[in-house]
């Protein structure tokens, strides 16, 4: 006993500094990429992919063959108005519903094969009171992401809507021009000749969240391994005697085994990826067995669960090995406060600035979520994110293991050991 009353430790000014410096940072930190990316997703879109249908027939009319949804289709893929946002993909209606089905597209424009036809029969000899309106159909896809597919049927409602004004009046001057006498319905419908109705174009169960369960799942999955890292990293200090382990009122110690920091990671890694056995498995019993979330293809929901946990720990475990206590910090930042919202899962890639555009390239969380949303809604399609999402799991688990055990080994052969020569440690167990 020193004599000095504990509570004077709050008079040191370097605790003051450092303690606020570092919850500082982390506040700023957290507040830049959790916040800053989705404040406005509509304004920073760029080339949102969009699907483009022109299923129109044509029809003839004054003696020659027109194709209405052709001219509709070119107005909006040539048009500006979008401002670059949507990036139009011109395809036929089974490779929308292909890519739709893949998370590829997020919405599609649709012109029927009867539209020329409806649309001339408002103007022609068989126009009646009663006229049929023309439908352009907006497809949505909330399994690709609930913002994405908004911002997707926003934009081409708009555009569609645009479009089949322009074409009213082509249509209303051109019946003024041959003095064609119309019922009245038929030239109120004329000047605005197709309605525009939106359906969802990849339904999802009704347990699947809204498009979101795939987000949440991989959440899980990272975080069980990011806190289950933490967990093993101080088990394995404890059981070697490096710390103490408190138990409620009692402080454990153990005898002191020594250990190089390669040694100790490769246990810790050891310890994660059997863990990943039971955590995958009671994830998976958690969500699906009492929470009932829609899920097929299991065997293979359970081994990508079992590899994202374990990649995720061991990655953690490897930051922990290299900076020691800060390394929870630099955990949290990259696998929540600079991964959720690069995921793609709430905001489009598409949607979000530059710089976290780049981020999301090797972010875990967007990896981990594309596999993820490619086996629960995507009948586990290499091409829907799958294959991406194992590729990507594989190269992050390498490039962990050679940083970790890499410079691990560094530390032990600059004799950077974690006790003094000499230090022992007794057991000891105190109230």
């Amino acid at each position: 006993m020193n004599g000095i009353r504990p509570f004077r430790v709050l008079r040191a000014r370097p605790l003051w500094i450092a303690s606020g410096v570092i919850t500082g940072v982390l506040a700023l930190l957290f507040g830049l990429f959790y916040v800053g990316p989705n404040i406005d997703p509509a304004g920073h879109t760029k080339n949102l992919p969009v699907g483009l249908v022109n299923s129109d027939k044509g029809a003839s009319a004054g003696g020659k063959q027109i194709n209405l949804g052709a001219q509709i289709t070119g107005s909006i893929k040539t048009s500006t108005a979008s401002g670059g946002k949507i990036d139009w993909k011109v395809m036929d209606e089974k490779e929308v519903q292909e890519e739709l089905g893949k998370g590829k597209l997020y919405g599609a424009l649709v012109v029927p094969a009867d539209f020329t036809l409806s649309v001339t029969a408002l103007t022609g000899s068989s126009a009646t009171d009663k006229p049929v309106r023309p439908q352009l159909t907006v497809l949505t896809n909330q399994s690709a992401g609930g913002i994405g597919s908004n911002i997707a049927r926003h934009a081409t409602t708009t555009a569609a809507e645009g479009a089949s004004l322009e074409l009213g009046e082509q249509l209303t001057a051109q019946a003024q021009a041959q003095q064609a006498k119309l019922p009245t319905a038929a030239r109120v419908l004329l000047a605005d000749p197709a309605a525009v109705t939106a359906k969802d174009g990849h339904p999802l169960d009704s347990h699947s969240g809204l498009g979101m369960s795939a987000f949440y799942y991989a959440l899980v999955l990272v975080v069980c391994g990011m806190l289950s890292a933490n967990v093993i990293s101080g088990q394995v200090d404890h059981a070697l005697g490096y710390t103490h382990n408190d138990m409620g009122p009692l402080r454990i110690h153990r005898p002191l085994i020594k250990a190089t920091r390669v040694q100790s990671l490769a246990m810790s890694s050891t310890l994660m990826a059997a863990l990943s056995l039971l955590m995958g498995t009671l994830v998976m019993v958690g969500t699906i067995g009492i929470m009932g979330m829609d899920a097929s293809h299991l065997p293979l929901l359970w081994l990508y669960s079992v590899a994202a946990i374990a990649v995720a720990g061991i990655g953690a475990l490897a930051l922990l090995a290299v900076f020691g206590t800060p390394g929870m910090l630099v955990v949290t930042l990259v696998f929540i406060a600079m991964a959720v919202p690069t995921a793609g899962a709430t905001t489009p890639i598409e949607s979000l600035p530059a710089f976290y555009r780049w981020l999301a390239e090797f972010e875990p969380m967007r990896q981990i979520v594309g596999g993820v949303r490619s086996i629960l809604y995507y009948d586990a399609q290499g091409d829907s994110g799958l294959t991406r999402g194992w590729v990507m799991m594989a190269v992050g688990l390498a490039a962990a293991a050679l940083f970790g055990f890499g410079m691990t080994s560094w530390y032990d052969r600059k004799g950077l050991h974690r006790t003094p020569a000499g230090a022992e440690h007794k057991a000891a167990v105190s109230a």
